[in-house]
C-alpha cells in the first residue's frame, strides 16, 4: 500500500493530477478492479482499450506462465526464429485481407506509428506525412508532429517538418493529397474529439484519392482493434476500405506490452532492405511474452465468439444511458463516448464517477466527452448496473 499520493509523485513522473482519481491498486480480474482500501470498481475504460478481453484473463496468464518457462528474450533483429513471433502473424494473417502480409514488431502505438511513417517514406521517397486534425496517433516527437493542436506543440519545436493536416469527413480536403505525399495517417473511427464514425463514403473516397496518388495509407486501429467496434478491426465495417499498413497496439496483448504494424510486403520490404537502425529497431519488439500473450488473446476473442454480441451491448448503451445532463451517447459496438452538458466541470464529472465506482475518462481534445469502453466480456448485468452507476454520478449536479 502507498502512504500517499504524494509519495508516490515523488519517485514515479507519470502520474495524473487528481487526487480523488488516484486508485491505489491491489488487485483487476474480468470488468473490476479493486483499491486497497477493497472499494470495487467497473473499468469502463479498459486501461485505454487495452484490456479488451478483461483484466487476467486465464487464457492469457496460461500463455504467459508456459513461455516463461522456455525463454523469455534472446535476440531481436531477425537472428533468431522464435516461434511466438511466427504464430501470432501466421494466425492474424488468416484474419487480415490478403495484401497485409508481414509483421514488424515493436512495444507500443506510438511505436508502431513511427515504424509505418519510415516505412512510408523510404517506400515512396516522398516526405510529406498527412494526418487529421484532432486526432492523437502517440506521445514521441515523430507522433507529436502529427498533433494540430498548437497548445500541445508548441513547446517541443521544432518538429518533424512536412507535416500537414486535413480534416476528418471533409471531402474537398481529400485534394491536399498528391504526389508529394508519402502517407496519409487516418484513424477509420476518430477518437480525439470523441468518438466519430466516417460519413458519406469518405474513407472509400480516401482509398481512392490514396490509390491514384500512389500514397501510402495507414489505418491507427491502436485503441479500435480486437473485436472493439463489433469487428476485429473498425475499418472492416467500410466497404471496400482497406489499409496499406495498420497500426496496432493495446488490446493486442490482453494487458501485456506490445505493438506492431502490418503491411504489404513490398512496403514492408522497404525496412529489410536497410541495416536495422537505418531501417526501424526495436530491442523488445516481438518479445517472446507479448507474442504469447497477443496469439492467447486474438484466439479468445476468436474462439469464444467475443464479438458476436458487441454491437448488441453497445446499443445498449447508446439506447438506456440517458440523463438530463447526458447530451448524447454515440460510437460503436463497445467503443463509444458520452457527451454531458458543457456546463458541468470535467474534472467534477469525473471525480462523481470515481465515487460512484466507475473508472473513466475524457478524450484528450473534448474533456466534454467521457470514455465508455468497457471489456467485451462484460455482462448485460454489468452493463445495467454501470448505468445506474451512471445515472448516479450525474444525480449529484
Amino acid at each position: 500500500m502507498i502512504t500517499s499520493v504524494n509519495d508516490f509523485r515523488e519517485l514515479v513522473a507519470q502520474v495524473g493530477e487528481i487526487d480523488e482519481i488516484m486508485i491505489d491498486v491491489e488487485k483487476a480480474e474480468g470488468i473490476y478492479v479493486w483499491d486497497t482500501s477493497g472499494k470495487r470498481y467497473m473499468d469502463m475504460l479498459s486501461g485505454i482499450c487495452v484490456g479488451n478481453i478483461g483484466h487476467r484473463n486465464p487464457k492469457v496468464i496460461d500463455a504467459v506462465k508456459e513461455q516463461l518457462d522456455k525463454y523469455m528474450h534472446v535476440m531481436v533483429y531477425g537472428e533468431f526464429v522464435q516461434s511466438p513471433q511466427y504464430k501470432y502473424m501466421k494466425r492474424l494473417k488468416e484474419l487480415l485481407p490478403e495484401s497485409l502480409s508481414q509483421i514488424f514488431y515493436v512495444n507500443s502505438g506510438s511505436e508502431a506509428i513511427e515504424g509505418a511513417m519510415k516505412a512510408a517514406k523510404l517506400f515512396t521517397g516522398r516526405s510529406e506525412i498527412l494526418s487529421c486534425r484532432g486526432a492523437y496517433h502517440g506521445s514521441t516527437t515523430g507522433a507529436v508532429a502529427l498533433l494540430s493542436q498548437e497548445e500541445f506543440t508548441r513547446k517541443f519545436r521544432p518538429l518533424m517538418p512536412d507535416c500537414n493536416k486535413i480534416e476528418y469527413n471533409n471531402f474537398e480536403d481529400l485534394e491536399r493529397i498528391t504526389e508529394r505525399t508519402a502517407c496519409l495517417i487516418v484513424e477509420p473511427i476518430a477518437i480525439g474529439q470523441g468518438v466519430r464514425l466516417p460519413e458519406n463514403g469518405w474513407l472509400q473516397a480516401v482509398r481512392k484519392k490514396c490509390d491514384e496518388m500512389g500514397v501510402v495509407l495507414i489505418f491507427d486501429e491502436i485503441q479500435t482493434g480486437f473485436g472493439r467496434t463489433g469487428k476485429l478491426f473498425a475499418f472492416e465495417h467500410f466497404e471496400d476500405v482497406y489499409p496499406d499498413i495498420l497500426c496496432i497496439a493495446k488490446g493486442m496483448g490482453g494487458g501485456m506490452p506490445i505493438g506492431a504494424f502490418v503491411g504489404r510486403n513490398d512496403i514492408m520490404q522497404s525496412l529489410n532492405n536497410h541495416h536495422p537502425l537505418i531501417g526501424h529497431a526495436s530491442t523488445f519488439g516481438g518479445h517472446p511474452i507479448g507474442c504469447v500473450a497477443a496469439l492467447a488473446t486474438l484466439n479468445c476473442i476468436i474462439d469464444d465468439k467475443l464479438m458476436e454480441g458487441v454491437e448488441e451491448k453497445g446499443n445498449r448503451f447508446r439506447q438506456e444511458l440517458s440523463h438530463p445532463l447526458i447530451k448524447q451517447v454515440r460510437g460503436k459496438g463497445l467503443f463509444n463516448c458520452i457527451d454531458f452538458d458543457e456546463r458541468l466541470d470535467w474534472q467534477e464529472v469525473l471525480k462523481a464517477c470515481f465515487a460512484e465506482g466507475l473508472i473513466t475518462g475524457t478524450h484528450l481534445f473534448n474533456t466534454h466527452s467521457l470514455s465508455l469502453k468497457p471489456a467485451l466480456i462484460i455482462t448485460d448485468e454489468q452493463i445495467e448496473e454501470s448505468i445506474v452507476r451512471f445515472k448516479k454520478a450525474f444525480d449529484r449536479f
